[in-house]
């Protein structure tokens, strides 16, 4: 039995040392204000490195700490990282905000003016927490009318596209 604890021990331990490096981001058409609406999920931990590691700035992220210009440095690291295409353009999201859920900040963007019988194509190039984490992976849900496509996205292919 104690020989046992040695191998079982071991491998737990390696298997809590490793990391997932993975965010979710979720894309749907709201109708109602003729808008899609983004919402991405990432580790608060790993939003902070990346921030700390492209600007040289500690945010202490969803904490009593954290610094009143976060706002302004998440949206620039969004900019930076995160783009939208319909029909072929690259256009201009907002962002609205984020919120803390246990240790995932959730990141609001919004594309408001569009229209669903007008739209061909929407892209998405999410390239967030890549330039820090080689293993990272963005998966990608789009919901929009009656329309659904999901994509595991990595360094190499970092793209997602739904066409109508």
């Amino acid at each position: 039995m104690k020989g046992l604890y040695f191998i079982i021990i071991p491998l737990l331990i390696a298997f809590g040392v490793h990391k997932f490096y993975v965010s979710v981001t979720q894309v749907e058409y709201y109708a109602p204000e003729e808008a899609i609406q983004i919402t991405s999920r990432v580790f608060i931990d790993d939003l902070e490195k990346a921030l700390l590691e492209r600007y040289d700035v500690q945010t202490f992220l969803a904490t009593s700490k954290e610094v009143k210009e976060t706002d302004g440095i998440v949206e620039r690291y969004l900019m930076a990282k995160f783009v939208v295409r319909i029909n072929g353009s690259k256009v201009e999201y907002k962002y609205l905000g984020k919120k803390t859920d246990s240790d995932l900040m959730i990141l609001f963007l919004e594309i408001p003016g569009i229209s669903l019988d007008k739209l061909k194509s929407i892209e998405i190039q999410n390239e967030l927490l890549m330039d820090v984490f080689e293993e990272q992976k963005n998966i990608l849900h789009f919901k929009i009318g009656d329309r659904k496509k999901s994509y595991v996205l990595i360094r190499e292919s970092n793209k997602g596209m739904l066409n109508f």
